[in-house]
């Protein structure tokens, strides 16, 4: 372990430690906001290293799950409690929030640092058509209780019964995909591991969890703070909550597309999208059922049409198997107006 490696982990260390007394000492809501948002990022670092180091022994695929994983607890958290207070349009605009920004954003800026940096990148472009069937797939799934709702059809009135069997339908999908899902392999030969085995468990379970306190602390301030800022509920969950939840993935997507490593950063950037959309929301619509207030998949109409129309374009941008840095333009372009779109609400 270098020196560099050290000081990060005192600098996050030290983060984190601050972001709590910030937390726990009723600190104003935007220093708490703010405090923890910059843990988030420096945990974000830390976990990316971490992969980096975990992936030159098990190989990128099986690490970029992992990593995904761990980079979804912050959202499973957030969800969860929020669900306990019956905010169940925040965690709807969390998770898809969380499936856009992995999707355009996230993969956007990777394409950009990558096109930047190399020039045009290739992929397994098997297995981007694979993501982007699936990915399409489960945009629209998730899209079809809300347009049934908005056309006003006869199973509009059994939203929870159809949310149900669209929940089951997409974890049947995850667990029959995942193998082809894992069956990438990294082109680029990866750099020999720094860290021992047991060090490198260690520092990517420990920064996971940490990222999952954090967030938490993050979601807690976030209410007054975005109330204290101006912004809505929905823009709150689709924008802020999903990118502080996926600021692993953020990192570490564009970290690997610059050091020339495409298909570690899509198996990352769009694994993390996936298990969102095929895993986490359908298990978090099932655990509603023991809540106050059930989650449903119907969302706000515009909500599900951006879902739907930014499956598409990352279909388009990445059934080819490679990458440049004018494409990442046009995807961050797009999530820009989409962004804008929720500024004012719903």
């Amino acid at each position: 372990m270098t020196r560099r490696d050290v000081i990060e982990l005192g600098v996050a260390g030290v983060l984190v430690a601050v972001a709590a007394v910030a937390h726990f000492a009723d600190a104003t809501p935007v220093l708490t906001f703010v405090l923890a948002a910059l843990a988030i990022a420096v945990l974000a670092r830390l976990v990316g290293t971490s992969t980096e180091q975990l992936g030159s022994r098990v190989g990128s695929s099986a690490a970029g799950a992992i990593q995904s994983a761990l980079g979804n607890l912050p959202e499973l958290f957030i969800a969860l409690f929020a669900l306990h207070k019956g905010l169940t349009l925040v965690v709807q605009s969390a998770l898809v929030g969380s499936v856009i920004a992995n999707s355009v954003l996230v993969l956007g800026l990777a394409f950009i640092a990558g096109g930047l940096r190399h020039g045009t990148q290739t992929f397994d472009s098997p297995r981007a058509r694979l993501i982007a069937t699936l990915t399409i797939l489960a945009a629209a799934i998730l899209s079809v209780p809300t347009l049934s709702h908005a056309v006003h059809t006869t199973a509009a009135s059994h939203e929870k019964s159809l949310s149900l069997i669209c929940a089951g339908v997409l974890i049947t999908l995850f667990f029959l995909t995942l193998p082809g899902l894992l069956a990438v392999r990294d082109t680029v030969e990866p750099d020999p591991p720094r860290w021992s085995f047991p060090s490198t468990v260690t520092i990517l379970g420990g920064a996971g969890v940490a990222a999952a306190l954090v967030s938490d602390w993050f979601v807690t301030a976030l209410k007054p703070a975005t109330e204290a800022l101006g912004m809505s509920e929905v823009f709150a969950g689709l924008i802020v909550v999903a990118i502080a939840g996926n600021a692993v993935e953020n990192v570490v997507g564009v970290q690997l597309a610059a050091r020339n490593r495409p298909d570690f950063a899509i198996s990352v950037i769009i694994n993390s999208a996936l298990q969102v959309a095929l895993l986490l929301t359908p298990i978090l619509v099932f655990v509603s059922l023991f809540f106050a207030t059930p989650l449903t998949l119907v969302f706000p109409t515009l909500l599900a049409i951006c879902l739907l129309l930014s499956a598409w374009i990352l279909a388009v941008v990445v059934y080819d198997g490679d990458s440049t840095w004018e494409e990442g333009a046009i995807l961050v372009g797009f999530y820009v107006v989409v962004a804008a779109s929720f500024w004012w609400g719903a």
